[in-house]
């Protein structure tokens, strides 16, 4: 005893958590439910009418069948004394507990007026229940609704950390493969499991109106059904949590293999991927096949159940019957119950399986809702309308969790206007630098300013209103190209969006194309070269008129002649703006203010282009190692 009770325990703990957690899903839509739950009400009240008004009009017959047989003219009190004088002792046990008429045959208008009333309660459940259904889809789709709209909501309001270290299949499995899961158990709970539970209520009520002895016959069936739903429970919401983070995996790794489509093909990896999959299938396939197996105990066996019960009534009801204690009609009422009482009890304990798989996608995507979002700033934001574009950066140091510090007290100052440019080897800590400044992610020591005010309390929107991002891989969405450059100003007119597409040398390749500016493009420039698609982007950022133009590996994806084209874009772009430019490309660097030698997340150098090669440090061996290889490969 002492080992079952932690399990079961556990059991009703599991099913208890995986109400609330649809519940939760649920609860901005609670006063619908409320109606739903009334409605339900309705519908079971009369539901568990409809049997007895059967049961009445059977008595009647019965009653008709066996009066007829009686001597006329002698009362009911008599025609029984008779029938035990006879020895006949059941049927006058029957005779006494019917409304007989001795010499009297069936009385059909009762009847009918029975029938009538059996007609108008069956015609009232259908209706009632056509309404339940519309509005437990209206709760429902309203709930989802919702949902989505805070997940939306939400992704606008992660840090860029949290899109860094978590898959984008993921991320997009719990938005969408949870939210559908999550949709169709919270139909067939408020569809069934709520019917079902006010079903129990109300016919175990009606159960113990007509017999005690019946219903706890009836209610012998329930640890049954209790122990095989804390069995198959116990071992499926494990499973139904298993599954759905496979299906979280599998996604992500089908994202990722769609994404570097062409690297896989281009280095014959196929079989690798095919393999990947396959293991990443077979686990979601092992998890969802023992979560079914788990859960599909429940069925079959409270079927059996079930059946033994309704064996049981009808061998009891029988007696009762033969005794005289029940009639036949109550006898045919009770089956009728009972059967009404096994399929709820039937149907909640199918139910749980489902419930718990919705359970644990509504987990998923709570947990995504919970998650730590963008730091707000701690004090009254600061207003910077007019920025000029000064930079600061004061003893700043930066770390990831517990990690080894990325960026270790960083200091330096551009004034406005000027031209910083960032270079070192790969994991510097250049793009790291560009993050903090964005307020991608906070510092762990020191300040960033801008124009003297640390950025902390500048809103985000307001800060990053001021900046322009070229970034080394272009972002279109799907639309056209004139939308895709009013991106960062949807108010800008066509007037202003070809002004811009001029100033940057976009607007000639742009008027060859079949519908100029309205043509239409794929989210991922589909249709453009990658020289155009960069060019696109710099007259995205020249259109937003930023005072500060944040320029990442901007010319590193194009080849030599489109490297001259951005880089003429860029200068025009650069114009009176603050600059800060991350290049492996030194070539793009040269004319820059200010250059930064990182390594190792410190600055190891620090002047301008002639300064650091009459210097002979890093940025001089960097310089070599580019343009000796270049002179070497020419000859």
């Amino acid at each position: 005893m002492s080992a079952r009770a932690p399990r079961s325990k556990a059991t009703a703990t599991a099913l208890g958590s995986a109400a609330r957690q649809l519940w939760e899903v649920l609860r901005p839509q609670r006063t619908l439910v409320l109606a739903s739950t009334a409605l339900a009400a309705a519908t079971v009240a009369l539901s568990v009418l409809g049997p007895k008004l059967l049961g009445r009009a059977t008595d009647l017959i019965v009653a008709g069948i066996i009066g007829r047989q009686l001597p006329e003219g002698v009362s009911k009190t008599e025609a029984v004394g008779a029938l035990r004088s006879q020895g006949q002792e059941s049927l006058a046990d029957m005779v006494s507990a019917l409304d007989v008429v001795p010499g009297h045959g069936t009385d059909f208008p009762a009847i009918g007026i029975i029938l009538l009333w059996t007609t108008a309660a069956y015609a009232g459940l259908a209706a009632i229940g056509w309404l339940q259904a519309r509005l437990v889809t209206t709760i429902v789709q309203h709930s989802v609704f919702a949902l989505r709209e805070r997940i939306a909501d939400k992704l606008t309001r992660l840090p860029v950390a949290y899109f860094d270290r978590t898959p984008r299949g993921e991320v997009l499995s719990r938005t969408t493969n949870d939210i559908d899961n999550i949709q169709q158990s919270a139909q067939q709970v408020l569809s069934q499991l709520l019917t079902s539970v006010l079903t129990v209520t109300g016919v175990l009520a009606a159960m113990f109106w007509i017999s005690w002895i019946l219903a706890l016959v009836a209610l012998s069936v329930v640890p049954v059904f209790a122990l095989i739903v804390m069995y198959a429970g116990r071992r499926a919401q494990p499973q139904f949590v298993a599954q759905w983070q496979s299906t979280g995996q599998l996604s992500a790794l089908v994202e990722e293999t769609y994404t570097g489509h062409a690297l896989v093909k281009f280095y014959a990896q196929e079989e690798r991927a095919l393999h990947r999959f396959r293991e990443e299938n077979a686990a979601l396939s092992t998890a969802a096949f023992k979560a079914q197996v788990a859960s599909g105990v429940i069925q079959p066996a409270t079927v059996f159940a079930s059946n033994v019960n309704y064996v049981l009534v009808a061998v009891v009801g029988c007696l009762r019957v033969a005794s005289g204690s029940l009639t036949l009609g109550d006898v045919q009422a009770f089956i009728q119950y009972a059967r009404q009482f096994s399929q709820p009890l039937t149907q909640m304990a199918t139910l749980t399986s489902l419930v718990q798989s919705g359970a644990a996608s509504a987990q998923r995507v709570l947990e995504f809702l919970d998650e730590e979002e963008e730091l707000t700033n701690a004090t009254p934001p600061v207003s910077l309308p007019d920025a000029r574009g000064g930079i600061t950066f004061e003893d700043v140091s930066f770390r990831y969790n517990d990690s080894a510090p990325l960026m270790d007290r960083i200091s330096f100052t551009v004034a406005p206007g000027q031209t910083v440019a960032v270079v070192g080897p790969s994991g510097a800590g250049k793009t790291t630098l560009l993050n903090l400044l964005m307020r991608f992610y906070e510092p762990a020591k020191g300040r960033v300013m801008l124009d003297g005010t640390d950025i902390s309390v500048l809103p985000r929107g307001d800060l990053r209103s001021q900046m322009g991002l070229v970034a080394q891989d272009p972002w279109f969405f799907e639309g056209s190209i004139a939308d895709n450059i009013a991106y960062g100003m949807p108010g800008a007119s066509r007037e202003a969006v070809v002004s811009a597409a001029k100033a940057v040398r976009v607007d000639h390749f742009v008027r060859t194309l079949p519908d100029g500016y309205d043509t239409v493009i794929g989210e991922r420039g589909l249709g453009l070269s990658s020289g155009e698609r960069q060019l696109v982007t710099i007259a995205r950022a020249f259109l937003s008129d930023p005072a500060v133009l944040v320029m990442d590996e901007a010319t590193s994806s194009v080849d030599t002649r489109t490297e001259l084209l951005v880089r003429e874009a860029l200068t025009r772009l650069r114009s009176g703006r603050t600059s800060v430019i991350v290049a492996h490309r030194l070539s793009t660097v040269r004319d820059a203010d200010l250059i930064l030698v990182l390594d190792g997340g410190r600055i190891v150098e620090q002047g301008t282009h002639e300064e650091l090669l009459a210097s002979g440090g890093t940025y001089a061996g960097l310089h070599e190692a580019q343009f000796g290889e270049a002179v070497t490969g020419t000859r």
